[in-house]
């Protein structure tokens, strides 16, 4: 198989008025990527090197994400949307430069596995011109039907032109297929139109390449890898399977998921073996973990690093930047941004730290925050390795605490502290006797006349 070419054909031009949205369908996400873009990663697993998008509505759009998703696919723009097979021969110059296998595909089949991709392909590796993917749904009805015959597949028949004996079928059309590249466009151009709708039909190069004495074969995917999204219900019903494999997959990889159904993944999330998750644990974008960590309930993470047995949570925010060390902690109610945390120091509770650095060893008592923006820019703070940093202080940035240094709870410091220094910012307090009554008398009386 690698040494066969492959090219998959993408469908992503439908307007997705069901979704009711201004965004493109195939451009809404599941785990935090492009519904398309899972299918292009499926195609590319299953050794497509080379993608054509057909697109059409919000054009630029798709073309701007897909930069992002595909940069090396080819973009094609279907103009007018007079069915499948007209969609695929949008991408004919694409088609044309000869490789083996055309994997035809939609954009909005998210679930689709590489397996089932790859398995067509085998089958025009030993000599089919056409595989048509099949699956076998709990409820057949309202999908066209694969009719077979001496292991052969002839035809694709619509619902409403089955026969009484055709509807007993569960055997349906999931609308992806492979056909051979040699014969690819042979087919497709002699697709014709002569139908209700006036259409040009994919399903119709079965009976096209059968009619040739072609081998034309199915094969049979899962009902979930062919679910494809039409609405926002079926796109949640999506991203809770796609959540589901992802949960069992990393549990077979040496994670504990205390209650997998509320622990949700990204679609780049990375989770080392040995790592405990209690519940209710967001996984954003850009999340990477090692081995041996343990993150608490309630926690929110993205574009976040955490390193061998680190600890976080319960209740922890860890945003963009956010780069953890061995042994590091941060408690809860914490938030990081844009800032290392060293070997072993610890962020306890009720703390922000934002375009920092905290020294390995480091102690930040709760309440403490590094003061980082001044409404304009951006400040760092340096926090030296052993340092204290006591409850209730604020370090206004851009300033620097030496190594071992010691800040006084309740401390405003706005210059840098020397290593080994004890810094206070503090008010100097003054208590008046009886000052107390007098005020509440004072704001008693005031309270009163107003009700006058």
């Amino acid at each position: 198989m690698s040494q066969r070419s492959c090219l998959s054909v993408i469908l992503a031009a439908g307007e997705g008025t069901r979704m009711k949205s201004a965004l493109p369908k195939v451009l809404h996400q599941i785990a935090g990527l492009p519904m398309v873009a899972h299918v292009v990663k499926a195609a590319e697993a299953a050794g497509a090197s080379s993608q054509a998008l057909v697109i059409g509505h919000g054009a630029d759009e798709m073309r701007k994400a897909a930069a992002k998703f595909a940069p090396k696919a080819e973009t094609f723009v279907q103009e007018k949307r007079l069915g499948t097979a007209h969609a695929v021969l949008a991408a004919r110059d694409a088609i044309s430069k000869g490789y083996n296998d055309i994997l035809v595909m939609f954009g909005d089949t998210p679930l689709i596995d590489a397996d089932a991709l790859t398995v067509a392909r085998l089958k025009l590796a030993e000599g089919a011109a056409v595989v048509v993917i099949g699956f076998r749904p709990p409820n057949p009805t309202g999908y066209g039907r694969l009719i077979e015959k001496g292991g052969k597949l002839i035809a694709v028949r619509e619902e409403k032109d089955c026969s009484a004996e055709e509807r007993k079928i569960g055997f349906c059309n999931a609308g992806m297929m492979a056909v051979a590249g040699s014969q690819a466009l042979t087919l497709l151009d002699a697709v014709g139109n002569k139908n209700a709708k006036g259409e040009y039909y994919l399903t119709d190069i079965v009976e096209i390449a059968s009619a040739q004495g072609l081998d034309v074969v199915a094969t049979e995917a899962s009902f979930e890898s062919a679910l494809g999204i039409n609405n926002r219900a079926e796109l949640a019903q999506a991203e809770g399977i796609w959540q589901a494999r992802r949960r069992h997959e990393a549990m077979l990889s040496g994670v504990t998921l205390i209650a997998p159904e509320t622990v949700y993944f990204s679609h780049d999330t990375e989770i080392g073996a040995d790592t405990i998750v209690e519940p209710n644990v967001w996984f954003g974008q850009g999340v990477k973990i090692a081995t041996g960590a343990k993150i608490h309930a309630f926690s929110h993470f993205e574009g976040a690093t955490i390193a061998s047995n680190c600890e976080v949570g319960p209740f922890a925010r860890l945003r963009p930047g956010a780069d953890l060390k061995n042994k590091a902690k941060v408690g809860n109610f914490c938030e990081v941004k844009q800032a290392t945390i060293e070997e072993g120091a610890k962020v306890n509770h009720l703390t922000y730290i934002g375009d920092a650095r905290v020294g390995a060893g480091a102690n930040i008592g709760a309440g403490a925050i590094t003061c980082n923006y001044d409404g304009y820019s951006k400040f760092f703070t340096d926090i030296g390795e052993g340092a204290f940093i006591g409850s209730n202080s604020s370090l206004v940035a851009p300033v620097t605490i030496g190594k071992r240094g010691y800040i006084a709870s309740g401390s405003v410091i706005t210059e840098s502290v020397p290593d080994d220094a004890l810094a206070f910012g503090r008010a100097r307090q003054k208590t008046i006797p009886g000052k107390a009554k007098e005020l509440r008398e004072r704001f008693a009386s005031a309270a009163a006349a107003k009700k006058k």
